[in-house]
């Protein structure tokens, strides 16, 4: 690609993701970046200091990097945008195509969002249908680090293994929406339809299932059974007639506080005849659940020759090191630690970056001479609602594993916590479900433990 061809194709991308244009100065680095030139020259040429290029071209390659999915830096600019315009070329010769309602050019388009195709516009024999998208419910994708073995693992179970639900759980901040949100991307074109839909306003089931077949039948406007089983039955039927990927988010909202985990509110207790119904029944379609603890059915069906998949999410480690550079945080032999710390969570480690920003001016080696961890009010708001719902017998439980550094022992817990094996069995595989308590085996024997964040939190704010 020339210059010319390489604003137009960054811009296009930019547009069709923001609804924004790339400013003049943005151009101007991009340009000459491209074109081998230095900070000092694109500033000189555009009239402007090098420390404001540098600023400016900070943001832009952040930019860059969210709307591509990838890392993207003056240094492998070139190949990552050839890459991704060969893969597009690749996939859609020979045809007019569109980034969002954009027409690109005849060779060139962003795949990630195929123009949708009326129902009524035939297709050739040798063309592929496009695959119908409702994201409306999605947010903005944003960089993802380092998750190439858990994307690898849910494809496979998706596309190859053709499972009938994928559930994704981990801690709030630790990347499950970031992460199905680049899975799509990956396996979109496996399917004919794809419905991304978000919980986190807690719908009745019935609002979903009208909201989910409006879709998928193409009929906005379409006027439903009332009964719940017949939207199920309907639902089905184009399930197993179809090949479906539908995205739940924000699961956790409809499952109830107070109680073990996997329970639900008395409101939304019949979304587990969903669930099972898509579990068990044999059909095309595949389920993405993304939620804090994973529904009770689905910790009762999964396994490695089932339908069901699970996947807990866990820190990025070193990957996290992306976040300090985007954060221009110093002292990079110090950054190991830090996200040891802070367990490699993606969110907890934005905000202490901030606060080492902040207050220490980057220098996170300075930060680190503090023995306290610190937490912050932003950081324990993310905490708070998670801690809060817990059961009282998981509170009793996190409040005895907080006050040790070390691991314990389930005979130690059993003689200092004044549990009965059966509530003690029951406390420790719900905070388990939940992430909130680690499992190490040592010595032939299993010890548990609450991370740093969490510990500090629960001193920091009694839970009993």
């Amino acid at each position: 690609m020339d210059v010319k061809e390489v604003l137009r194709f960054a811009d296009d991308m930019v547009f069709a993701k923001t609804g924004e244009h790339l400013e003049d100065l943005q151009e101007a680095i991009l340009g000459g970046v491209w074109e081998g030139q230095k900070y000092s020259q694109i500033a000189e040429a555009s009239h402007c200091s090098e420390g404001h290029v540098r600023n400016v071209a900070s943001k832009l390659w952040k930019r860059l990097s969210n709307v591509l999915g990838e890392e993207v830096t003056p240094s492998n600019l070139r190949s990552t945008l050839e890459r991704r315009q060969l893969f597009i070329i690749s996939s859609n010769s020979g045809n007019d195509f569109f980034i969002g309602n954009v027409n690109v050019c005849k060779d060139s388009q962003f795949s990630e969002y195929p123009q949708k195709r009326s129902p009524s516009t035939p297709t050739s024999e040798t063309s592929k249908p496009q695959t119908r998208l409702d994201l409306a419910d999605a947010p903005h994708i944003s960089l993802l680090c380092d998750r190439t073995s858990e994307l690898a693992t849910l494809e496979k179970s998706i596309v190859q293994e053709k499972c009938n639900i994928a559930a994704i759980s981990g801690l709030s901040g630790i990347g499950k929406t970031a992460l199905s949100l680049h899975l799509l991307r990956q396996i979109q074109h496996n399917f004919e339809c794809v419905i991304w839909r978000s919980l986190r306003h807690s719908p009745p089931l019935e609002t979903t299932l009208k909201n989910l077949l409006q879709f998928l039948l193409n009929k906005p406007e379409i006027e439903l059974q009332t009964s719940i089983p017949e939207r199920l039955s309907l639902l089905m039927e184009y399930l197993r007639k179809n090949r479906c990927l539908i995205i739940l988010d924000d699961v956790q909202t409809i499952l109830s506080s107070g109680q073990l985990a996997g329970n639900y509110r008395p409101e939304c207790e019949n979304y587990s005849i969903l669930f099972r119904q898509i579990a068990e029944t044999t059909h095309n379609s595949c389920l993405i659940l993304n939620s804090w603890e994973p529904p009770r059915e689905i910790t009762a069906l999964k396994g490695e020759n089932s339908p069901v998949r699970t996947l807990q999410l866990k820190g990025i480690g070193t990957a996290a090191a992306e976040i300090f550079r985007q954060k221009s945080l110093l002292n990079p032999e110090t950054w190991e630690n830090l996200i040891n710390a802070y367990q490699g969570n993606p969110l907890w480690l934005k905000i202490v970056a901030t606060t080492i920003q902040e207050i220490f001016r980057g220098r996170v080696a300075y930060f680190l001479k503090y023995d306290r961890l610190f937490l912050g009010e932003e950081l324990a708001a993310t905490l708070h609602p998670q801690i809060n719902r817990l059961s009282e017998l998981e509170k009793k439980l996190i409040s005895r594993l907080s006050q040790e550094a070390n691991s314990v022992s389930i005979e130690q817990l059993l003689q200092d916590a004044d549990l009965s094996p059966s509530d003690l069995f029951d406390g420790l595989q719900s905070l388990g479900r939940r992430s909130l308590v680690e499992i190490e085996e040592q010595e032939n024997e299993t010890l548990f433990s609450v991370c740093p964040v969490v510990r500090q939190y629960v001193i920091s704010n009694p839970v009993n």
